[in-house]
């Protein structure tokens, strides 16, 4: 049962199919959100009628020993917008924008977007993949392991990762899967 309701995650619902308004110049912006703040800067953009897409995946939490279903944006910090340089700075002025960029391919923003969508409606679960490399800072965010700190020392196939952290100036690698880490 989730906590909530359903966030609206599109705005107009047709944005990904050729939403258009004459007369106006838009182009993708993508947002990248203070901490923790991708739904409520939707709430206001929806407020203002500007349009954007936040993707957001079912997640399940143990909360209290009660199993608790919520929406969470599949790529944490991250809302897509299509808006003016006017409606820009009025997401700018919400005060929850961190950074924003324009998107120079708008086609293969918008077929990336659609594909993410279609994914995100099929159901099947998602998991967000990170572009970690050899040599890379990471740090452990869940399991046995969780808090370590390590570099990547060499990638192996497409699931795991061999992971080195120094104990006493001594070192120490373990296969870890790489949705465990994150970057620092």
């Amino acid at each position: 049962m989730p906590i909530l309701a359903a966030e609206v995650s599109l705005f107009p619902e047709n944005l990904l199919e050729g939403f258009s308004v004459a007369g106006l110049e838009r182009r993708w912006w993508a947002v990248y959100t203070k901490a923790r703040q991708e739904k409520s800067l939707a709430r206001q953009l929806l407020s203002l009628e500007i349009p954007y897409y936040l993707p957001l995946i079912p997640k399940v939490s143990n909360i209290g020993g009660r199993r608790v279903k919520s929406l969470l944006p599949l790529f944490g910090g991250y809302l897509f917008m299509y808006g003016t340089e006017e409606e820009r700075l009025q997401a700018l002025n919400t005060k929850r924008v961190a950074q924003m960029w324009s998107a120079s391919k708008v086609d293969d923003v918008v077929g990336d977007l659609h594909k993410v969508r279609k994914l995100i409606d099929s159901g099947a679960p998602l998991t967000v993949e990170a572009r970690m490399v050899a040599g890379q800072l990471v740090r452990v965010k869940s399991g046995a392991f969780m808090g370590m700190e390590g570099v990547i020392e060499k990638r192996r196939g497409e699931e795991h990762l061999f992971v080195k952290f120094n104990f006493i100036q001594q070192g120490v690698s373990v296969r870890i899967s790489d949705y465990l880490l994150e970057p620092i």
